[in-house]
């Protein structure tokens, strides 16, 4: 046992002074803090389940320790990350986010900010609901909107199951009817993007508008010679 201990003392001992040399070198350095954003990375989210809340991207943080140390880590190679692997639905809370942040022993984070965080997962759901069309400008004198139609009439969105249930309806994005005097067909997006929602397939619709046009009283003359739009005919009672 004696042998195997003083074989190829002088090496053991150079290492030896080696490390201890270097432990004194870190350990006297002086120290340093520095501040980074870090960004957070939410893994393995089920498949069946959506963040239904807001999660930080970036985290603030300070690290501290020798000024060698500090100088050489790398910001680009920083990052922070929760697991929700088998997650349910519901809320929770993630501490201690540095305890998966790489950096060398002799570095310690002193600060974070947010210090946890929080994710709310929901089943994801989908739901068909109707489409109205929207109309913007004015139609010609004598001229109105006979019907709309939109075709498909029905959308899907698909999304966080508690926003899917308060929607009924998506918007078309405006369609401009001034100066037009015929029927027309165009094709137009679906003005719809929910907060944790969204189109599940259709981002389009064909929206067919239908006009009819009303005859117009012509005015007549007054004994000035100015024209005067001619009084409503009451029917008279039988």
């Amino acid at each position: 046992m004696l042998q195997l201990i003083v074989r190829n003392w002088h090496l053991k001992l150079l290492s030896l002074i080696f490390s201890l040399l270097l432990w004194l070198f870190v350990t006297g350095e002086q120290k340093a803090e520095v501040g980074y954003s870090v960004p957070l990375e939410l893994k393995n989210l089920p498949a069946e389940l959506i963040v239904a809340n807001e999660v930080p991207s970036l985290v603030n943080l300070r690290i501290s320790g020798p000024r060698t140390l500090l100088s050489n880590l790398q910001p680009s190679s920083l990052s922070l990350s929760v697991d929700l692997r088998g997650l349910e639905p519901g809320l929770t809370t993630f501490k201690r986010l540095d305890e998966n942040l790489n950096i060398p022993s002799a570095l310690k984070v002193v600060r974070l900010s947010p210090s946890y965080v929080e994710v709310k997962l929901e089943r994801i759901r989908e739901k068909s609901v109707p489409v109205k069309i929207v109309l913007r400008g004015e139609t010609q004198p004598g001229q109105k909107v006979l019907s709309t139609i939109a075709s498909p009439q029905m959308v899907k969105i698909r999304g966080a199951e508690s926003e899917v249930k308060t929607i009924d309806l998506v918007e078309t994005e405006p369609v401009d009817i001034a100066g037009i005097r015929e029927d027309f067909i165009m094709t137009v997006p679906v003005n719809f993007r929910g907060t944790y929602t969204e189109l599940a397939e259709r981002k389009t619709v064909e929206v067919e508008v239908h006009f009819v046009f009303e005859p117009q009283p012509e005015a007549v003359e007054d004994a000035a010679g100015n024209d005067v739009a001619p009084a409503p005919v009451t029917p008279s009672a039988e």
